[in-house]
């Protein structure tokens, strides 16, 4: 068992993780200024569907301190935050000289975005508009007031709001991204906003951290650290960075908690009766109910979202692959049989869909597939590369993953319908492990 132990966990590159969010103290005014019930709702699930093109011209701006530096900032975060959703494409700047002033349909905007802001020592109001370049409406207006190292807040949460403008549901610019990263010179958890300007280093252990997993709250993050000797679990409440603690010490394995939609229990890969098996757990780390019994290696569980299933990871058919169990009746079904691996599955937080990594011709894809008996899967990724770690959007429309960048494994982005592919962040070391939080 040893042996085959090593070689699962080597060739999936371990199979865990989960996602939730940190709540941030923001102190703001936000108020609605106009809204259109004209905007039209656009499927960004179509590949077919041309993006909008936004011009987000500079903020004007007055009061204390660099006011231009200030402005030349808040004009990229919103920008940026805009163009990460995969449906908006940015006109550039040097087609009107970033004057507010400009002839919008001649640069061949859709929209436009007018910001102004009054800057004190501390503080900062922001008043921002979205205006409909074809009819000369305003979408939607918006104030905020707060301290300065609060802008990413104000602008992101204008950004998700101009999201749900469009598509109907809101945006995900406000969501947090965990990894684990041997920047330190030891593997330990990062978190870090979607455009990566505000990141921080969770764990401190000085040892390998694996698994990282959200609570459906959005406050705390579970994971598996070795700096005792055994894979522990552990948790530490995001709203700090001083306490941790832990959930479960067994002896042998304390890997990958997949929470409940409810926050209640979780799914746990235990060994401690000698075979790696799926344990329910309540909060506190008590065993609730063996879900498995000693068919092959049992891992890297994931709820469906109400919560009536789960998908996982066995060998008990020789290789890894997913199956499903009824959380009612516990009977098991197995899902996949193209690929000569498939592992590390996501369930959708918002349809039933699951995204896992497949070894197809010996690199590593990310795929989806329906949780259906005899469902067909759908190829993501094609590049020949090795994706891994996949995990979705608080929003459900992308997948981000694992992927090796050269000699370094970095962390992508992918739309679901497998457009618009790239690199989030610039990060030192390498990045793997991604999961995505709901957003705070």
């Amino acid at each position: 068992m040893e042996k085959l132990l090593t070689r699962y966990t080597t060739s999936l590159k371990q199979i865990f993780l989960l996602t939730v969010s940190l709540s941030l103290g923001l102190f703001l005014i936000s108020s609605s200024l106009c809204m259109s019930a004209d905007v039209p709702i656009l499927d960004i699930t179509s590949p077919e569907t041309r993006k909008f093109n936004f011009a987000v011209p500079s903020f004007t701006g007055n009061g204390s301190g660099n006011v231009l530096g200030l402005s030349k900032k808040m004009t990229d975060i919103l920008a940026n935050s805009l163009k990460f959703h995969g449906i908006i494409s940015i006109v550039p700047s040097g087609k009107y000289g970033g004057d507010q002033a400009a002839n919008w349909k001649n640069v061949g905007a859709d929209y436009t975005v007018l910001g102004k802001f009054t800057a004190s020592t501390n503080t900062v109001t922001i008043e921002l508009r979205l205006l409909e370049v074809i009819s000369g409406n305003m979408i939607l207006g918006k104030k905020y007031k707060g301290p300065t190292k609060q802008v990413h807040d104000m602008l992101y949460r204008f950004c998700d709001n101009v999201i749900r403008e469009l598509t109907g549901t809101e945006g995900i610019a406000q969501s947090q991204i965990v990894f684990v990263s041997d920047e330190s010179g030891a593997k330990e958890a990062h978190l870090t906003d979607i455009l990566g300007r505000k990141k921080r280093q969770v764990t401190r252990h000085q040892n390998l951290v694996v698994s990282p997993r959200f609570t459906p709250n959005s406050t705390h993050l579970s994971y598996t650290s070795y700096h005792s000797g055994n894979q522990n679990l552990y948790i530490t409440d995001l709203r700090q960075s001083k306490v941790t603690r832990v959930i479960s010490r067994r002896k042998g394995m304390n890997l990958a908690p997949a929470w409940a939609p409810n926050g209640k229990q979780m799914v746990v890969t235990l060994s401690k009766d000698g075979n790696p098996d799926l344990y329910l757990l309540d909060n506190k780390g008590r065993v609730k109910s063996r879900l498995t019994r000693g068919n092959g290696i049992n891992v890297s569980p994931s709820w469906s979202p109400d919560g009536s299933k789960l998908v996982f990871v066995s060998d008990r058919s020789g290789k890894p692959q997913l199956f499903l169990m009824d959380m009612k009746n516990k009977n098991v079904q197995r899902l996949t049989f193209t690929g000569s691996e498939n592992a590390e599955p996501s369930w959708s937080p918002t349809e039933n869909l699951i995204t896992y990594s497949s070894l197809i011709s010996g690199v590593y894809q990310i795929c989806s597939i329906a949780p259906q008996v005899g469902a067909a899967r759908n190829q993501i990724t094609k590049d020949l590369s090795h994706h891994e770690s996949p995990s979705w959007s608080p929003d459900g429309n992308q997948i981000i993953f694992s992927k090796r960048d050269g000699r370094r494994q970095r962390v992508y982005a992918i739309m679901k319908n497998g457009s618009y592919q790239r690199a989030l962040f610039t990060f030192p070391g390498n990045q793997t492990y991604p999961r995505w939080s709901k957003n705070y």
